[in-house]
């Protein structure tokens, strides 16, 4: 049995969880269907890693032969365009704004911004702005105008799997998440091989520099990334590391958090190398920062 992590990349809400929001309607006919979705046929794999790069704590090992049945998995997290057709359908109201706030990272913050914003325990670069969310993920003044195609982040897992529902999908399990990141490849550090930049090319969205005050943005990006960035991994996948964490179906080991996986734009090697697809982190239901996503999976 492991405890969930520290506070890493996300920062978290504690306290008394919100209502559970009443079941938003389903998709209309014509709505989402399997579209976007690759089918998987499944099989057992090496899942987890202990090597020197594996976080003690977070329960990455010991690598086991795990079997999952076939699955359909979304190629691409969420956009903010996807999401907003859900809200639209359903008058869907998330949790960030039914807590009226959510944690936004303060090297996108004015300085007043940060002067003014409480920080999160033992990660001073998380605020918690008041107005943040999927659609000011800066807070009052910001827009997704532009990153249409950029993941949907400020969503809790109870947003996600609402969406799911809504969708006809579900969240993946952590061992499918894992199984599709792999894109098939044995062990392999991350979902192209082992070399985080091979022929010197970036292929994720991470933080390069000094965190968390220097981003040269050698990969390209500040922030986000479109979801359709990068080459995909064999599976057809997009960004199954780095850009956004991704919430999963399945609790972690204590049974109050939910697992997150891929790590994000804010991972860098300096405090945080979980932008590898055994790496692994939880968070409390009813958490959302600027950094948390989601894709979807469905049975056959």
């Amino acid at each position: 049995m492991t405890s969930p992590p520290s506070p890493c990349c996300a920062a978290g809400r504690t306290g008394t969880p919100l209502p559970v929001p009443a079941a938003p309607r389903p998709a209309p006919p014509g709505g989402p269907g399997l579209k976007g979705m690759i089918r998987l046929p499944g099989g057992t794999f090496l899942m987890g890693n202990e090597d020197e790069t594996a976080n003690p704590g977070d329960g990455e090992g010991p690598v086991r032969a795990v079997t999952v049945e076939p699955f359909l998995i979304e190629a691409h997290a969420v956009s903010n365009a996807r999401f907003a057709s859900f809200v639209k359908a359903t008058g869907y109201v998330t949790e960030a704004e039914r807590y009226g706030w959510s944690f936004v990272f303060a090297g996108f913050l004015t300085p007043e911004q940060v002067h003014a914003s409480p920080s999160a325990e033992r990660t001073p670069w998380w605020r918690g702005i008041e107005g943040a969310f999927w659609r000011a993920p800066e807070g009052p003044g910001s827009t997704v105008a532009g990153r249409e195609r950029h993941p949907v982040v400020h969503v809790s897992w109870t947003d996600a799997a609402a969406y799911a529902d809504w969708a006809g999908r579900r969240l993946p399990t952590e061992a499918e998440w894992e199984y599709a990141a792999r894109g098939g490849l044995e062990q392999a550090r991350y979902p192209w091989g082992d070399e985080l930049t091979p022929r010197g090319q970036w292929r994720c969205n991470i933080w390069q520099g000094e965190f968390p005050v220097v981003n040269t943005m050698e990969d390209g990006h500040l922030g986000t990334a479109p979801v359709d960035a990068y080459r995909p991994n064999a599976y057809g996948l997009y960004n199954t590391v780095g850009n956004v964490w991704e919430w999963s179906a399945d609790w972690w080991a204590e049974g109050e958090s939910r697992v997150m996986r891929g790590g994000s734009y804010l991972c860098h090697d300096s405090y945080c190398n979980r932008y590898r697809v055994a790496a692994r982190t939880a968070n409390t239901p009813g958490s959302s920062s600027g950094n948390v996503g989601f894709r979807c999976a469905a049975s056959p």
